[in-house]
C-alpha cells in the first residue's frame, strides 16, 4: 500500500461536499438532504428491549449474535423472499454486523484474499463497483489492493451495471462485484433475471457477488426481489453470494447500527473469523433490540407507507418539471439536473446559496474515467427523509432553483 493509494481516501463525498460549499453560507434555514438518514421516530419497541436487556452491558457480546437473533433474521427473510423452510441454516449462515458500512469494507478484504490465493503469483485481483456508488465499496477495494473496475450504471442500463459484459480475462481476474438494490443513488431495482444472471457469472468465474439490499424494504408497488431470491429461483444454495441488509432504513433506526449478512456457510465462516480480528460485536442490550425490530413487520409497513407519501409529494411538486425521474424504490431522487441547464456541482451550489438546501452532486458519488468525466456530472441526489410538511417546502426550494 502506497502513500498516493491511502490519500485516494482522502477523496470522499462529504468532505468534497464541504469544500465544494467552503465558507458560502446557507440562503434559508438549512434542511439537509445530502445523506440519507431517516428523520422520523423509531418505533417504541427499541427502547424497551433496550432497557429490558440493560444487564447485557457488562457482557462481552458474541461476534456471531445469538441463537434467537440469527433464528428471527432468518424467518424474516424466509417470508420475506419466499424461500423454503430450512433453507436458511441461522448458525452457519448469518452474522449480525455494526451496520452494513463495516461489513461490505470488509468482505472486500475477504474477497480479494480469496481470489488472490487462486491467481498466479503477482496478479493482482479485480474489484467491480457500480458507478455511482455508494463510497464504502470503493474505500473496500483500495485497501484489498485490488484493481478497481467501475461500470457505469446510466438510464441506457436502467441504471443496473452490466457486470457481465466485462470481458472474461477481467472476470477470471474479479474476486467480488457490488450490486446495490435497490440503488443507492439511483433509486432503480435489478429485475430477478438480471440477479439471476450475475449470480450465475458469480458462480462460472468463481467471484462473491455482494448485494447491498439496505433499501429493499422501501418500496412502492411491489417488493423488489433479492439476491436470496434468485439463488433460490436458480434451484441451488447461496454459493458465491452474500447479500446484506439493515435496520436503518427499514426501522428508522440509523443509530442502532445494525446490519445483517447472510451467505453460504463455507464464506461465512471465514467473514466470521475476519470479523473477529477486526470487526466489533453487536453490543447485547442493541442486539435484542434489534432481534425485536425484525420480528416486528407493521412498523415497517407504516415506515415504508411514509416515504410512499414522500415520493408521491415530490412527484406532484417536481415532476412536471425537466429532469425529474421517479424512483422505483428507496427515498432518493436521482435528478437530472443538466436538463434545467447546470452540472450537478452548479445546481449543489444554488440550492445552498439560494435555499439552504444541501444535496449531493451525482459526480462527488461516482468515478471519473480517463477524460475526467464521471456518470454523475449531470445528476444530484435528493434524500426524501423529513415529514410531509417539511417535503413540499423541499419541494418548493428546489423548484425555485430547477425551474428557474
Amino acid at each position: 500500500m502506497s502513500r498516493a493509494e491511502l490519500d485516494q481516501l482522502h477523496d470522499f463525498p462529504y468532505r468534497r461536499l464541504a469544500a465544494l460549499f467552503g465558507d458560502d453560507q446557507p440562503g434559508k434555514s438549512p434542511l439537509l438532504t445530502h445523506i440519507g438518514e431517516p428523520q422520523g421516530n423509531p418505533p417504541a419497541l427499541l427502547e424497551e428491549a433496550v432497557a429490558k436487556n440493560s444487564h447485557l452491558w457488562s457482557k462481552y457480546p458474541p461476534i456471531n449474535g445469538t441463537p434467537d437473533y440469527r433464528k428471527t433474521v432468518a424467518d424474516w427473510a424466509t417470508k420475506r423472499f419466499g424461500l423454503d423452510d430450512g433453507y436458511i441454516d441461522p448458525d452457519s449462515m448469518i452474522l449480525p454486523a455494526c451496520g452494513t458500512r463495516e461489513a461490505l469494507f470488509l468482505a472486500a478484504l475477504m474477497a480479494a484474499a480469496r481470489k488472490r490465493a487462486m491467481l498466479k503469483e503477482g496478479t493482482r485481483p479485480v474489484i467491480c463497483l457500480p458507478n455511482p456508488l455508494y463510497h464504502v465499496y470503493f474505500g473496500g477495494a483500495l485497501m484489498a489492493q485490488a484493481d478497481i473496475v467501475a461500470v457505469d450504471a446510466t438510464a441506457e442500463n436502467n441504471f443496473v451495471p452490466d457486470y457481465e459484459s466485462l470481458s472474461p480475462e477481467i472476470l477470471d481476474r474479479t474476486a467480488l462485484v457490488f450490486l446495490c438494490s435497490p440503488g443507492n443513488p439511483t433509486g432503480t431495482v435489478a429485475s430477478l433475471a438480471r440477479l439471476k444472471t450475475m449470480i450465475e457469472a458469480a458462480r462460472r468465474h468463481d467471484f462473491i457477488l455482494a448485494v447491498d439490499e439496505c433499501y429493499s424494504e422501501i418500496w412502492f408497488d411491489n417488493p423488489p426481489p433479492g439476491g436470496l431470491e434468485a439463488c433460490a429461483a436458480l434451484g441451488g444454495g447461496l454459493d458465491n453470494v452474500m447479500v446484506f441488509n439493515s435496520l436503518s432504513k427499514r426501522s428508522s433506526a440509523p443509530g442502532l447500527r445494525n446490519g445483517v449478512i447472510i451467505g453460504p456457510p463455507d464464506l461465512m465462516a471465514d467473514f466470521q473469523m475476519l470479523r473477529g480480528y477486526g470487526g466489533a460485536q453487536v453490543p447485547g442490550p442493541l442486539l435484542a433490540a434489534a432481534t425485536a425490530l425484525w420480528a416486528d413487520n407493521g412498523h415497517a409497513d407504516e415506515n415504508r407507507r411514509l416515504y410512499n407519501r414522500l415520493v408521491d409529494i415530490a412527484t406532484e411538486e417536481l415532476g412536471n418539471l425537466p429532469g425529474f425521474s421517479r424512483p422505483e424504490a428507496a427515498f432518493f431522487l436521482w435528478y437530472d439536473v443538466a436538463k434545467c441547464g447546470m452540472t450537478g456541482e452548479e445546481a449543489a451550489k444554488r440550492l445552498w446559496a439560494e435555499q439552504g438546501v444541501k444535496v449531493m452532486p451525482g459526480r462527488y458519488m461516482s468515478r471519473a474515467d480517463e477524460t475526467g468525466k464521471t456518470p454523475g456530472d449531470d445528476f444530484i441526489r435528493i434524500a426524501l427523509v423529513h415529514d410531509e410538511e417539511t417535503t413540499r417546502d423541499l419541494c418548493d426550494r428546489i423548484r425555485q432553483v430547477v425551474a428557474g
